[in-house]
Parts: structure tokens; sequence; C-alpha cells
């Protein structure tokens, strides 16, 4: 047994060796160059985001090194998710913005997801996200209920992608009849093809990147938004899922399947990353979540803002996800197959 004295020793070592670290992560950075991943293409709003943040990032991190944005898209985002797990460097001059629902894909089963998302550093989100199944306004449809009377014929860009996962998921959760039309380089041609009558609309656009891109579309009611889900948020002219739905298991179900707009703009740092200078750069972007500055600029590009998540709080919803009623998860994993096979 270990006498008090040598309890009492030992804390006081790892007090020390504590502050030390915490000592030589500050002085690290000083002079120093921190590449910021972005799992999109530039001018994606996951990139708008991420130059953003890097703007005000170095004020919060002692010796104000430089934020270098790259862009590195992919397969859904998973060549950087993969990248950031398996082969950034682990210095702490690394860190990324991953699509959010990629922290999920491997509950979901996907294979090419080469990474343990419990591993990563989650370092914050700069918002959580809403997002709707929305029609273009001379689609004759006018609720989800009326949805079930006519086929939708939906955009998307690949059918492994987001706007089609989605898209299956509210089919199987109200029983619609779905056709997705994939191929799209962008939302941006989506939705071009949208005006045009090629689609009738797409079932996952953000509600922050759509009042930011085309908020006329809103007041105009050039779009019908027959349903939304994820965050909750007062300001949408439309029902939440939850609010609809009855029944505990289809619930289940679209809980898991919301789970990564809760993650919003994920950032984080590769597991192995020393954890002094992950501790520093999660207290970094807290204190940008918060900046003054920041949220002005937020606010002028229409962006939500305000409802920002540490990195802590991140890694417990992970871990609570992955940890979701078998039933869900397996029905999930279904859905998000079957785009896989399409």
């Amino acid at each position: 047994m270990i006498s008090l004295h040598m309890r009492v020793l030992l804390a006081l070592i790892y007090a020390a060796c504590a502050s030390m670290s915490r000592a030589q992560a500050q002085d690290f950075y000083r002079g120093k160059q921190i590449n910021f991943v972005v799992a999109a293409d530039a001018g994606n709003s996951y990139d708008f985001f991420a130059r953003m943040m890097a703007r005000y990032l170095p004020r919060y991190i002692p010796g104000e090194p430089h934020v270098i944005v790259q862009n590195m898209p992919g397969a859904g985002g998973l060549r950087a998710a993969n990248w950031l797990y398996n082969a950034a460097p682990r210095d702490g001059l690394v860190i990324g913005m991953i699509n959010n629902t990629l922290a999920f894909d491997p509950l979901f089963g996907n294979k090419q997801a080469q990474f343990d998302a419990v591993k990563f550093n989650w370092l914050g989100t700069p918002s959580q996200e809403s997002a709707m199944l929305v029609v273009w306004h001379s689609v004759p449809v006018d609720t989800i209920e009326a949805a079930k009377n006519r086929e939708l014929i939906l955009s998307a860009t690949g059918n492994g992608s987001t706007p089609a996962f989605f898209a299956r998921v509210l089919a199987a959760i109200f029983d619609l009849r779905i056709r997705i039309i994939p191929g799209y380089k962008s939302q941006r041609d989506s939705f071009l093809a949208m005006e045009r009558g090629e689609n009738d609309g797409n079932a996952s656009p953000f509600w922050t990147a759509l009042m930011s891109e085309t908020p006329t579309w809103v007041t105009e009611k050039k779009i019908k938004l027959l349903v939304y889900y994820g965050r909750r948020d007062a300001e949408i002219p439309a029902r939440h899922v939850l609010d609809i739905v009855s029944d505990p298991e289809k619930r289940a179900i679209m809980g898991v399947a919301q789970a990564g707009l809760v993650m919003g703009r994920p950032v984080l740092a590769p597991p192995g990353t020393d954890a002094a200078k992950a501790a520093l750069l999660r207290k970094a972007f807290d204190a940008v979540f918060l900046d003054k500055e920041y949220l002005a600029e937020c606010a002028l590009a229409r962006l939500n803002c305000s409802q920002p998540s540490s990195g802590a709080a991140m890694l417990d919803f992970v871990r609570k996800t992955y940890d979701s009623p078998r039933g869900a998860v397996e029905k999930i994993t279904e859905i998000y197959m079957e785009g896989q096979r399409g």
C-alpha cells in the first residue's frame, strides 16, 4: 500500500509535470503555422466557417500562430477524416473540420471510414444545425402529410450523399415515395435544377446555409418547408420531425439519423495529439465562439453561431450516440448501406 507521504509526493510530481506541459504548449506555438484541413471544396459553407474561425483563432493561442485553411474534399469528406486519423502529424499543428455525419459512419457500417470517432480530439463546433425537406413552390405538395400522396423527386450529389441519406430516412419515417436523382456536382447545382423544374426539391439543406445563401427563397415563398429536423429553432417556419412522429421506434431512428446535425461543423485534432496542446486548442475555440467581433461577422453573414458546443460535450455526445438502441442503429445502417450500394 502506498503511504500518504508517497501519494502526496506523486501528486506534486504530476502537478509539476502538467504545469510544465502547459507552459511548453504555450511556448510551442510562437512563430508556428497551424494547418486547418477542411473536408470540403472552397466556397462550401464548411469552408466559410473554417476561414472565419481561422481569422480569430490566433487571438486566443499563446504565440499567435498563423492558421492556414487547406481544402481536402473527396469521398464525401472521408478522404480528410481518414487522413486526419491515420496520417496527419500529431504535433498540435494540424486540426480539421469534417462533415458532421462522418463521426457516425463507422457506427453505420461504412468500411471506408477507417477511424474510431471516440479517439479523435474533439475541439468544438461553432453551431448545431437544423436541416429540412424543401420543395419548390410549384410542386403541388404543401405538407408532409400531403407528400404521402405524391412521389417526390429529390436531388443529391450521390447515392451515398447526405441529401440521399436523409431522403431515405424521411421516406422511412413518414412512409413517403421518394425518387432520388443523384449526380449533381454540388447543392448549388441541385438548387438551380430545382428552379428549372428538373427535380422537386432537396431533403437536407441546412437552415443557416439557406438563410445565408438564398434568404429570399423563404421570405418570398419560393420554396415550401415541409418538415425540419436536428437542432430546434423557433425561427424556422415548419414543424420539427419529433413534434409529428409519436411512434417510439421511429423517434429513436430519427434520433440516431439526426445526430450529425448536433455535431454542427465539428472541429478536431488527430488522435495522439499532446493532451496539453489539445486542451489549449479547445480553450481557444471556446473563446472564439464568444468573441464579439466573430459573432458580429456571423450575424452579418446570416449564420447562426449562437449554439456552439465544446469539445468535451461533443465527445460525450459521440459516446452516447454509439450507445443508441440497437434496433434504431440497425435501421439507420440499412438505410445508409442502401446508399453505399447504389
